[in-house]
């Protein structure tokens, strides 16, 4: 399927402007997605992955959540520390208006149904989503401050407000999420009675599903890819089918 690409320009609700990546697929699209990036921006990486959305029916938007203290950042997975500046810097009540501000494009656009997908601090915000924003379903990958970290406080107390069904993707060798923090989300979510799966892989590691990590994990990557797309299928299909059917 081809695709169209573009950058356009959202308004959060605090005043502030925020640039986003698009990916629009050939015909009428099945959905929309808010795809959310990694600590290193909308880099070349999450550019792809929302292409490769757009190739699968979606019409994608990446938004640039950096835009408050540096609009266009992007890096590779070297040098880290502008990544991490950046990230530490993002509050709730920011990451809120816009997640807000991407969903109302995408309604805008003409999509009934729209989904969520996060890397890394994207997990996150795309767990963020399924309480901030109406959407069909979320998935995370190795999603860091769900669970408390060393760079926030978590989101842990706002679980019981998840209004949608959520797919988690781990790495079972991932260091930077520790298999208590997983517990931790998990145990949480059981206890508030929300609808979510949850899939570890063993033999991958934190960015397993990234290329240009050294991280980077195909066998992991090809599992993950066609499960998101699946579960995707399944709750926006669920959506749209007739009463009785």
């Amino acid at each position: 399927m081809s695709i169209r690409t573009e950058h356009v320009t959202l308004s959060a609700g605090d005043g502030t402007e925020m640039r986003a990546y698009v990916a629009r697929p050939e015909g009428t699209p099945r959905a929309g997605l808010l795809v959310f990036q990694e600590a290193f921006g909308v880099n070349g990486h999450i550019r792809n992955v929302t292409e490769r959305f757009a190739a699968n029916g979606y019409l994608s938007v990446a938004p640039d959540l950096y835009h408050r203290t540096s609009p266009g950042f992007e890096s590779g997975y070297v040098d880290t520390a502008a990544a991490f500046e950046n990230m530490r810097a993002l509050t709730e009540t920011g990451l809120e208006a816009d997640i807000r501000a991407a969903h109302e494009w995408l309604a805008n656009a003409g999509e009934r149904q729209i989904c969520a997908v996060g890397y890394c601090m994207g997990g996150r915000v795309a767990t963020m989503a399924a309480y901030t924003v109406p959407i069909a379903c979320g998935v995370s990958y190795y999603g860091g401050g769900i669970a408390p970290s060393q760079y926030n406080g978590g989101v842990l107390d706002r679980l019981t407000e998840l209004q949608a069904p959520m797919l988690y993707f781990w790495g079972g060798l991932d260091h930077h999420i520790p298999k208590e923090s997983v517990r931790m989300i998990t145990d949480s979510l059981t206890a508030a009675g929300k609808q979510f799966t949850n899939v570890e892989f063993s033999f991958a590691d934190h960015g397993f599903f990234c290329d240009e990590r050294t991280s980077y994990n195909p066998q992991a990557a090809a599992l993950a890819w066609p499960l998101t797309l699946s579960f995707f299928e399944l709750h926006t299909a669920a959506k749209t089918q007739p009463a009785g059917a």
